[in-house]
């Protein structure tokens, strides 16, 4: 895996009270990724770009919703993939402190 690769996989962090509580739990932290991404991909641009130590990654794949009718047609969002990477202890990530 190159380091471009790495850097593509991670899209955005997951912020939600579910995830808050998560990571205020069980030290693990949601991310939305690339639809193609493998667990060693994720757990390697995680460790890459946060400089911690990954000791789980669970994904998940997550159904668009169907939305109302414009006219003739419904209209649907998007499939994504979602990442649970729990960290080992004594790490954490911090997204308010991040340059």
């Amino acid at each position: 895996m190159t380091p471009e690769r790495l850097m593509k996989v991670l899209l955005a962090p997951h912020v939600s009270e579910k995830t808050t509580n998560a990571a205020d739990k069980g030290n693990q932290f949601v991310f939305k990724v690339v639809k193609n991404a493998t667990k060693k991909e994720i757990k390697d641009a995680v460790e890459l770009l946060f400089e911690v130590k990954v000791d789980a990654v669970n994904l998940m794949n997550v159904k668009g919703k169907t939305k109302g009718r414009a006219g003739a047609k419904k209209g649907k969002r998007a499939d994504w993939k979602k990442a649970y990477v729990k960290l080992e202890q004594g790490f954490d990530i911090d997204y308010m402190g991040a340059e």
